[in-house]
């Protein structure tokens, strides 16, 4: 099966820059109820995944900083914590599956690394339960 089955194109895809600050990845996360955001550069490359753990452990880690200065703190001066690994478009779907087992996501690249969606891991999820359902029937 192909996994442009399953992509959410970028339209469609909460996303942030890396240049954007902490406040907004916390407004834009409460907003939509998202634990963690994608990363997209201004080549249009994802750039990785910003998490609520992030923000909060660097909340924690620079005390100076506290909500009223989190517009001034950008996330590419945030670390990451977990490694949210992207998948090629063309790639197996076998490699998706290994990554959305560890990711709620998987950010999915064209051949110039350029961010073109996500694919859910519930999709993947669902996709498979239909499927299983499917052969119990016969």
């Amino acid at each position: 099966m192909n996994i442009a089955f399953f992509l959410v194109p970028k339209d469609q895809v909460i996303y942030l820059s890396p240049h954007s600050t902490i406040r907004q990845a916390l407004e834009r996360m409460e907003y939509h109820r998202y634990s963690a955001v994608p990363l997209v550069d201004d080549q249009g490359r994802y750039a990785g995944t910003i998490t609520e753990g992030d923000l909060l452990w660097k909340l924690k880690r620079s005390p100076e900083i506290g909500f009223e200065h989190a517009h001034k703190v950008q996330l590419k001066d945030v670390p990451q914590h977990m490694a949210i690994k992207p998948v090629r478009i063309d790639q197996q779907m076998q490699d998706l599956i290994t990554l959305a087992t560890r990711q709620n996501y998987v950010p999915v690249i064209d051949d110039s690394e350029v961010f073109i969606g996500i694919i859910r891991r519930s999709d993947i999820i669902d996709y498979c339960f239909k499927l299983w359902q499917s052969e119990q029937k016969i």
